[in-house]
């Protein structure tokens, strides 16, 4: 069983370090190619069917780089392919799911505080949400609707706050953000997949078959791969929420996300004006801003119910020692699994080399517990060990009289 465990660890790890390795390639070489699409250039001379071009230096050489807008006259002899970056991200990040939120369904992807599901059953609302999401973002960019691109990414925006807000009735709130980056993730994907790739490849038989290729792909790939470019930053601030539970496990989480979203947009606005040569709009930044502050103090709100119990507790507790109720509570409700020895089953070392069973360690790790035991829900995992709203108030109200009443 121990040697299980070392193993199966050492298989999730290696699996999240490949997923990070080919996420920073797919989303490097997106970046790049958008960017220097944004930064082609109308010059004289350009080779018949030649969109643009781009000079570029790195590394001590210069680079000399054409778009072609269709394709060129003949076919090259070498043609390097962008799609395995794109492949390799999602089926790593599937599964990262199914070794982590599926195999561990009762301690990360179902919490019965929310909704008291089994776990086949939230496994299959897990991956038939998933599939949906590209199905329907599919449909409504091939139907008339999808013609105007202002207008669909609204839509697509109005999707993907509904998502989040979905997620967070069904899943744990770690979960739902998880569930939120897979949704959005798989369009991604499947973008590259099903249109981009095979639109490339229609052109490429044309060429070889002789014939002029019709412009339409390359427009509808475009398309496409601008999508990603602007769902990127949110992808990736959902996927390392995990760290975060003052983003995950608070009562407007689902707002945070939407928000979250908003700022990927204005922050890729910057970047591709500013590669495009139309300006300077710093004013993207102040809004940024503006958005980010904006989730910080929505993720500081406390729930209605738990403000009425810390009103009550205040009284309650006014001649006691808060840390003698913090320390019960946490004894109680943490210590099966932050423990020389964790009780828990499954669980055959202390999380993170957090142990929680003296007066030393619980004082040490006081912050920790704060955050995301107090402020956030995020501990314990789906409230496995039943933490008591009048528990959570009262290591609010510890940590904070300790810190100065702040």
């Amino acid at each position: 069983m121990y040697e299980f465990a070392i193993i199966s660890d050492w298989i999730i790890f290696a699996v999240r370090w490949t997923h990070v390795i080919v996420g920073i390639a797919w989303i490097g070489s997106s970046f790049y190619f958008i960017a220097l699409d944004l930064g082609l250039r109308k010059v004289p001379d350009l080779p018949q069917g030649a969109a643009g071009e781009e000079w570029q230096v790195h590394g001590g050489g210069f680079y000399h780089i054409q778009k072609y807008l269709v394709a060129p006259a003949a076919m090259p002899e070498h043609l390097t392919w962008f799609k395995w970056e794109s492949y390799s991200t999602w089926l790593s990040g599937f599964a990262l799911m199914c070794l982590i939120y599926y195999a561990g369904a009762d301690l990360y992807l179902v919490d019965p505080n929310v909704r008291d599901l089994s776990v086949p059953v939230a496994i299959l609302i897990s991956l038939g949400s998933i599939a949906f999401g590209w199905v329907a973002y599919d449909l409504i960019c091939k139907s008339r609707f999808g013609d105007d691109n202002t207008r669909l990414m609204l839509l697509l925006y109005v999707i993907l706050v509904a998502m989040a807000w979905g997620y967070t009735q069904v899943f744990s709130a770690r979960a739902a953000y998880l569930h939120l980056g897979a949704f959005t993730a798989t369009i991604m994907s499947a973008n590259v997949f099903f249109i981009i790739m095979p639109n490339q490849r229609i052109v490429v038989a044309d060429l070889k078959a002789g014939r002029v290729p019709d412009a339409k792909y390359g427009k509808i790939a475009k398309q496409r791969s601008t999508h990603n470019n602007y769902l990127t930053l949110p992808v990736i601030f959902l996927m390392l929420s995990n760290h975060n539970p003052l983003a995950f496990a608070t009562q407007y989480n689902w707002v945070i996300a939407s928000l979250v979203f908003l700022m990927g947009v204005t922050i890729r606005h910057y970047f591709n004006s500013l590669h495009a040569r139309k300006g300077n709009p710093t004013w993207t930044w102040l809004a940024t801003a503006i958005l980010f502050i904006i989730a910080m103090w929505l993720s500081t709100i406390p729930r209605a119910e738990e403000e009425a119990e810390m009103s009550a507790l205040q009284q309650r507790f006014a001649e006691a020692e808060g840390f003698e109720a913090v320390q019960n509570a946490v004894l109680g409700r943490c210590s099966m699994c932050h423990a020389v020895e964790p009780g828990w089953d499954g669980i055959h070392w202390a999380p993170k080399g957090v142990i929680l069973e003296t007066e030393q360690q619980i004082t040490k790790h006081a912050r920790s517990i704060y955050l995301q035991a107090g402020v956030s829900h995020a501990m314990p995992p789906a409230n496995v060990s039943y933490m008591e709203p009048a528990e959570r108030a009262q290591i609010v109200r510890w940590y904070r009289d300790a810190v100065g009443g702040s």
